[in-house]
């Protein structure tokens, strides 16, 4: 197991200045995506021009239905590099996000602190603001561009049903198939 997955069993990792983060949505409310006030935060990392990341539109709304009813609240944060508020909320129409916060991380602040790397990725942050599961929704994906007919492991799913029972996630990390985020330090170049 390397460190990472050991720190995420564990429950250890904390997301640090969690508190403190605030950004202001596509509608300009502010928000702060690291600070978790129920059960548990849902952070989906999307990207607009990503296919699988569009592909999962319809299932990251099925999660967030059935679970914002067990105190677990979802957000989307969106990881283009070109992206405005407009775009964002085009695409939020386009794929019928609804009732959903959504922010634009241009400067990767929230991708670092939790370390996603592709889109889509799901981070779940407990109540007390700890990362306990990283990776992707399901296994719908085998690889790039070879979807199964339907998943078979519901990897989000199954680590937030051990969040709200209080018990340790099995698997903690996954790794996510789709589109990279590139680091901040080349957006600069």
């Amino acid at each position: 197991m390397s460190s990472k997955a050991a720190l995420l069993s564990c429950a250890c990792l904390t997301v640090a200045f969690g508190a403190s983060l605030e950004i202001r949505d596509v509608y300009g409310k502010p928000q702060q995506p690291l600070r978790v006030s129920g059960m548990a935060e849902v952070l989906f990392f999307v990207m607009t021009d990503c296919p699988v990341s569009n592909t999962y539109a319809p299932e990251i709304q099925h999660i967030c239905a059935d679970y914002g009813t067990k105190g677990v609240a979802c957000s989307l944060v969106y990881e283009d590099v070109q992206v405005d508020a407009a775009g964002a909320r085009h695409h939020m129409d386009e794929y019928r996000y609804k009732d959903m916060p959504a922010i634009i991380d241009a400067g990767r602040r929230i991708a670092e602190a939790v370390k996603a790397t592709t889109t889509p990725q799901a981070v779940v942050l407990d109540k007390a603001g700890k990362v306990r599961y990283s990776g992707r929704i399901d296994n719908f994906y085998a690889a790039l561009g070879k979807p199964r007919r339907q998943a078979t492991e519901h990897d989000l799913r199954d680590a937030l049903d051990a969040v709200l029972a209080g018990r340790a996630v099995a698997n903690p990390e996954t790794k996510a198939l789709g589109c990279y985020i590139p680091p901040k330090d080349l957006l600069k170049k």
